[in-house]
């Protein structure tokens, strides 16, 4: 199977890409009943193949939601550490980091 999975009770969010070399690993999923929030794909403040950005409307103020991919080089760590985004209002970032606990 390539691509992502899609159902009707869930907004599907992926970037596409221009290179067969530069598949995005990432998709954010959100519950449909949200949409009223106006959710968006943004790629004009972060744009990275494992970095997805959804900002959202509520009572005129923009929240964003971020879900982030870290491969076994930390390149999007990396990334974060020397992009300055200056990103309000972000409620949650999450996503696989693989980075592991020494201990």
């Amino acid at each position: 199977m390539v691509g992502v999975v899609n159902h009707p009770n869930w907004l599907t969010f992926a970037r596409t890409t221009d290179s067969v070399n530069d598949f995005p690993r990432i998709v954010i999923y959100i519950n449909a009943r949200l949409s009223l929030l106006c959710f968006s794909l943004c790629k004009n403040v972060i744009n990275h193949r494992d970095i997805l950005s959804v900002p959202f409307f509520n009572n005129n103020n923009i929240f964003w939601l971020m879900n982030i991919y870290s491969d076994s080089f930390y390149t999007v760590l990396k990334y974060l550490k020397n992009t300055e985004a200056n990103i309000h209002n972000l409620l949650i970032m999450t996503g696989d980091f693989n980075i592991r606990d020494s201990l």
